[in-house]
């Protein structure tokens, strides 16, 4: 009985040691059965594979025996204003205010939407190359294998297409193998234009190529090269170079897109990049290029049973690593993958920043796409100085304010002024900085860059905000997005509770940041600002209205007076009696109202929003209609209900990215969550592993995923129940967790304790917590 019992503790003890070792071997690369298959014919540029680089991004699409390459560059803007110059400097946010206390209504929407209504400042797209086999080929298939980021074009023989964009190099390759091209050429984006107009093809919202005046390209070539040089506005030229070498094996081409922005010389940079590439050859820049994407995708992994969303995830993922990097342009609406079709892009493929740009940058921080999510910040932090002159000049405060909607360049484009002039969109891009120090834990990020941007944004709220005839600080204009569109109703009673939501979340952020810097005479300046905005407003039975004065009326896009809740958290589940009433009173006036004027980024938030109050099975239904609904075949975000099931009454196409990474951010939010139900204080955030799962979900698991304060969680959940994780902190502190579980936790070490339905214990730098159930 004693051997038995020795060896039942020996095989437990086996078991234990082997589901730890298990949880801290690297995450998975995507599985082949999770890459993208697209049968031919591609006949839309949108529907096309998305590969890039960063700073290039290219579309793999055609039909018969064409294949197209669709390029485009992140720093490719024509900046000219439409309009007056520096408009903003006149139409000043004093102005505009007392333009609405006189009820000119019309005369407020002309001023700062005007300045929008023009072709430019626009995204720029690059043209295309177009690579023609004989006519006895054609295409079937088209492939995006994932783990090496590469893209491949079948043919009916054995003939293929492959193309990467080289993570680590400025180029893009391409193998022609098992045939021999009858043309390879260059379309400039003024071709394309020319091309589509025979056809007739649509012509997307942004207007055409052709009305930008800009000058015919200047074609070249050489032995083995083809380039074309463009010339746009402001002194902007760029090149578009292809380098070919013929082999007994293969035709290899090297692509490149270089401007001004490089260098004077950047034809001969583009030359020389294409040149390096083709003699180093495919295999060995694709070698380097693979490992990079290896180390790219070892930073994470999720797996749920969902085949749909699985895809939708890792291909999502995917975007950062492909349109988002740290040294290039953050991702704009379309990312590096702008219109091909001989027009602009939808909305200028601007910057938007009432919800576009800050949902793109919210799923990197879970993950661990650290320097992928920089860019944005770091592009933030680079035009400070552009937004202390614009603070100045149109809200005439000090401190900083990055437009609602603007250019690469940081100019203010303009548009419906309630939300294109909103200073509260600086407040929000402000929360990306906030969390990314919360999920990196680098103290020096958040002395050296993350505290002092928020803080000037704080200091140009500060100098907006007066205290009504109830002493609560208001704005002198408020709105919240986008409901009743650019009409005088939009302008609601200050403050919104949009408004406050954004602002007491800086200002508890704030509080927040500055005592972990030390600096308690501030910490209390921002809490007293946070307590001066007062309490959000709400009807008795605990309903969140838009202002004191009205609820929500109709169906709506935007979960604009819902912010509290996600992502901001200040309203949460642990919140007490009065907040859950809250969160249930607005979900039920929500879901009152239907769908019908959603986008498919509605769904993805509303997604997100049910995971974070803990409602499992509504958080999944709104991302499956998602992923069934609102996505072309190639993953893409299409804004519109694809499938036409009445999901909501707009049916239209434009591609933004926004509502794919809050996709991919709702599945992160249903398997690990680790916010704090005390904003403003220092290390009081909970991990809560496995928060929203469905019942439809038996097994789920992912590995270092991260939670608040920087530690790397990795869960397993088998048969409806949590069966093992481990927690890794990156810095000395005290672990919170939340005993969702259905059984007590083995632990791998001594002093965990257990406060309430918390468990808590010290760990040290480099240290993991394990548990088995």
């Amino acid at each position: 009985m004693k051997n038995f019992q020795y060896i039942l503790i020996l095989l437990l003890t086996l078991n234990i040691t082997n589901i730890f070792s298990q949880n801290k071997s690297l995450p998975d690369l995507p599985k082949a059965s999770t890459n993208l298959v697209l049968m031919a014919p591609i006949n839309s540029w949108d529907e096309a594979i998305p590969l890039g680089n960063g700073l290039l991004g290219g579309l793999l699409w055609g039909d018969k025996n064409t294949i197209r390459l669709s390029l485009d560059r992140g720093d490719l803007w024509d900046e000219r204003t439409h309009g007056e110059k520096e408009w903003w400097k006149k139409r000043t946010y004093a102005k505009g205010a007392e333009l609405l206390a006189a009820k000119l209504y019309d005369s407020l929407n002309g001023w700062w939407d005007d300045p929008y209504n023009g072709l430019t400042p626009t995204k720029l797209p690059a043209g295309r190359i177009e690579i023609k086999l004989p006519s006895t080929e054609t295409v079937n298939r088209f492939d995006l294998n994932l783990a090496t980021a590469e893209g491949t074009a079948y043919f009916n023989s054995n003939a293929c297409i492959k193309t990467f964009f080289s993570a680590t190099e400025k180029v893009a390759v391409i193998s022609i193998q098992n045939s021999i091209p009858d043309s390879i050429n260059l379309l400039s984006t003024l071709d394309v234009y020319n091309k589509n107009h025979k056809v007739k093809a649509e012509i997307s919202s942004g207007g055409t190529i052709l009305k930008l005046g800009y000058p015919i390209a200047t074609k070249g070539f050489s032995n083995n090269a083809k380039w074309y040089i463009q010339e746009a506005a402001d002194g902007l030229k760029y090149c578009v170079y292809v380098q070919i070498k013929k082999t007994q094996t293969e035709t290899l081409i090297a692509l490149t897109i270089t401007s001004t922005n490089d260098n004077n010389d950047f034809v001969a940079l583009a030359s020389k990049r294409c040149l390096t590439a083709l003699n180093q050859g495919y295999t060995k820049v694709l070698a380097d290029h693979t490992a990079w994407w290896k180390k790219f995708w070892q930073q994470s992994s999720v797996a749920v049973p969902d085949t749909a969303i699985q895809k939708q995830y890792n291909l999502v993922q995917y975007f950062y690593g492909s349109a988002s990097r740290i040294d290039a342009p953050p991702m704009p609406l379309q990312g590096v993958w702008t219109a091909d079709n001989g027009s602009l892009p939808p909305w200028k493929g601007d910057y938007h920043n009432d919800l576009n740009t800050q949902m793109t940058y919210m799923a990197y921080q879970e993950s661990g796409r650290f320097n992928e999510g920089a860019s944005y910040i770091n592009y933030l932090w680079d035009r400070k100085k552009i937004f202390e002159e614009f603070a100045k000049d149109f809200y005439g405060t000090k401190g900083l304010a990055c437009p609602g909607v603007m250019s690469f360049a940081g100019q203010p484009l303009g548009g419906w002024g309630q939300y294109s002039m909103s200073p509260t969109m600086s407040a929000w891009s402000a929360h990306l900085f906030y969390l990314h120090w919360l999920y990196t834990a680098d103290e020096s990020f958040l002395k050296e860059k993350a505290y002092p941007w928020c803080a000037e944004v704080g200091e140009c709220m500060l100098g907006l905000l007066k205290p009504d005839k109830n002493g609560r600080l208001v704005l002198p204009m408020s709105a919240s997005p986008e409901i009743y569109d650019d009409s005088p109703q939009a302008w609601l009673a200050p403050n919104s509770n949009y408004d406050i939501m954004c602002l007491k979340m800086l200002f508890l952020s704030l509080q927040e940041m500055a005592i972990a810097n030390h600096k308690n005479t501030e910490a209390i300046k921002w809490k007293k600002a946070a307590d001066g905005l007062g309490d959000f407003h709400a009807k008795l039975d605990g309903t969140l209205l838009m202002d004191a004065n009205s609820e929500i009326p109709y169906s709506h896009r935007h979960l604009s007076n819902l912010m509290g809740l996600y992502p901001f958290n200040l309203i949460t589940i642990a919140g007490g009696e009065k907040e859950n009433t809250t969160i249930q009173s607005s979900l039920k006036k929500w879901d009152s109202l239907g769908t019908k004027a959603w986008c498919g980024y509605s769904f993805s938030w509303m997604s997100c929003l049910r995971a974070r109050v803990g409602d499992a099975e509504e958080s999944l239904r709104n991302l499956e209609i998602f992923v069934k609904a609102f996505i072309l075949r190639n993953g893409f975000h299409a804004n519109g209900d694809q499938t036409k099931s009445g999901y909501s009454n707009m049916t239209y196409r434009p591609f933004t990215l926004e509502g794919n990474f809050l996709a991919s951010q709702a599945v992160q939010e249903m398997l690990l969550q680790s916010w704090s139900s005390t904003p403003g204080k220092l290390n009081t955030g909970v991990i809560r592993i496995f928060p929203a799962v469905s019942n439809k979900w038996k097994d789920a698991s992912f590995k270092d995923l991260r939670a608040e304060g920087g530690y790397k969680v990795s869960a397993v959940r088998k048969n409806y129940q949590t069966e093992t994780f481990s927690i890794q902190a990156v810095k000395t502190g005290l672990v919170h967790i939340q005993d969702n579980f259905k059984s007590k936790p083995n632990w791998n070490m001594k002093g965990v304790h257990k406060s309430g339905n918390v468990f808590e214990v010290l760990l040290a730098k480099g240290q993991t917590l394990s548990a088995t159930f």
